[in-house]
């Protein structure tokens, strides 16, 4: 009959607490998961494209810029590691590990050798320059 009232057989602190988290009391060191994609801003001048792309515990040599023509694809294997000391006690850890990856499509293809990348405090910035356009080749008429 413990389905007439919750405090009928059962304990009164059970009924309380069941739908608050264990978790609810120590807060996470990093809150968020792995993010499901990477956030781009991408600003445009005369000359280049400008993107800073968020990638947050990603390092230097696991970072993966591909162009070809006009789109491109950033891929990253991220890991996030909290370091402990041999008297700490976990009570809750929250590290994630993945993969990464973003494509996306600009409006004029890219010079490869001329543009450049920076990794900087979890901030990846790409200077894409803009490839100059060869102009219209003539065709000679057989």
């Amino acid at each position: 009959m413990s389905s007439l009232s919750p405090f009928v057989g059962g304990n009164l602190f059970d009924e309380l607490f069941r739908d608050i988290s264990p978790g609810y009391w120590v807060r996470p060191l990093h809150g968020d998961p792995l993010p499901a994609q990477i956030k781009v801003d991408i600003k445009e001048n005369p000359n280049e494209y400008v993107v800073h792309a968020e990638l947050p515990g990603a390092g230097k040599e696991n970072i993966h810029v591909q162009i070809e023509g006009n789109v491109v694809s950033i891929r990253a294997e991220i890991s996030q590691i909290d370091t402990q000391n041999k008297d700490d006690k976990p009570l809750r850890s929250e590290r994630y590990f993945g993969q990464v990856s973003r494509s996306f499509q600009l409006p004029v293809d890219i010079d490869q050798g001329a543009s450049k990348a920076r990794y900087d405090n979890g901030i990846l910035t790409l200077n894409l320059v803009k490839a100059q356009s060869k102009g219209g080749q003539r065709l000679s008429i057989d």
